[in-house]
C-alpha cells in the first residue's frame, strides 16, 4: 500500500510540475506597416553565441564524452567560425528599417537577455523578459531582438551512436516588443539546419560542412530581414 501511495504522490508531483511549465510562445505575424516613420524610436539588439558543435541525443555523461571525442576535430574547426556573417544581420535589419523611415538605433552594448527581469504579465503574447531598462537607457518605443541561441553544427545521436551526419545550424528567435505594453508585435522562430551535398568528413577545414553553415546563416538572414523589409 505504501509503495502504491508513493507512486501516486510521484505522479501527482509530475503532473503539477508539467502544469506549471510555461507554454511555448507561438509565432506572431508582423502586421503590415507596423514599422514606419510613426512607430517611434526602435532599438535593434542582436545576441550571438560562440559557434559550437551540438550533439542532441547523447544524453548520458559517458555518451556525451564519447560523442564529443568522436567529433573533436569538427569542434576545433567550429571554434574558428567568427560569426561575423551572422552578426551582420543586425546591420541589415537597421538598414531595412531606415529605408522605411523608421527612427532606429543599433544596440551594440553587450546584453544578457537571461539576466533581465522576467516579465510579469500573463496576457497573450506578453514578452517573457522585462526590457524596461533598455527602454529607459535608449529612449525607445519598441525593441527588435534577434536572439541566436545556437550556431555552428549539429549532429544527432541516440546514446553513443550518431543518427545523422553533421549539419550547419542556426537556431533562435527574432521578435519585436512594444515597450509600453510589453507585448510581442512580431515573433519568429529561427530554426535552420542545412546538410551538405558534398562529403562532410574532410578535416581540418571541412569545406562541405562550412559551406552548409554559411547557407544556414543566409537562410536565417532571410527569416529575419525579409518580413521587416516588406
Amino acid at each position: 500500500m505504501m509503495r502504491m501511495l508513493r507512486a501516486w504522490m510521484a505522479l501527482g508531483a509530475l503532473v503539477a510540475l508539467v502544469g506549471c511549465a510555461t507554454a511555448p510562445q507561438t509565432p506572431v505575424a508582423l502586421e503590415a506597416n507596423r514599422l514606419n516613420a510613426s512607430s517611434g524610436k526602435v532599438g535593434v539588439l542582436m545576441v550571438v553565441p560562440t559557434a559550437d558543435t551540438h550533439l542532441p541525443g547523447a544524453g548520458c555523461l559517458l555518451c556525451l564524452a564519447a560523442a564529443s571525442m568522436a567529433n573533436s576535430s569538427l569542434t576545433t574547426h567550429t571554434k574558428t567560425l567568427a560569426g561575423k556573417e551572422l552578426a551582420s544581420i543586425q546591420g541589415d535589419v537597421v538598414d531595412a528599417l531606415r529605408r522605411k523611415g523608421v527612427n532606429v538605433v543599433a544596440i551594440t552594448d553587450p546584453v544578457k537577455i537571461e539576466d533581465l527581469p522576467k516579465g510579469t504579465s500573463t496576457a497573450p503574447n506578453a514578452a517573457r523578459r522585462d526590457f524596461s531598462s533598455l527602454k529607459t537607457k535608449y529612449q525607445l518605443e519598441r525593441l527588435l531582438v534577434i536572439d541566436i541561441t545556437q550556431q555552428g553544427f549539429e549532429r544527432t545521436y541516440s546514446s553513443y551512436f550518431p543518427t545523422s551526419d553533421p549539419k550547419g545550424l542556426v537556431r533562435g528567435t527574432a521578435y519585436l516588443v512594444n515597450l509600453t505594453s510589453q507585448a510581442y508585435e512580431w515573433y519568429a522562430p529561427i530554426n535552420v539546419v542545412k546538410a551538405t551535398d558534398k562529403k562532410w568528413d574532410e578535416p581540418p577545414q571541412f569545406p562541405g560542412l562550412t559551406n552548409a553553415y554559411y547557407q544556414a546563416v543566409e537562410a536565417a538572414r532571410d527569416t529575419v530581414v525579409t518580413p521587416l523589409a516588406n
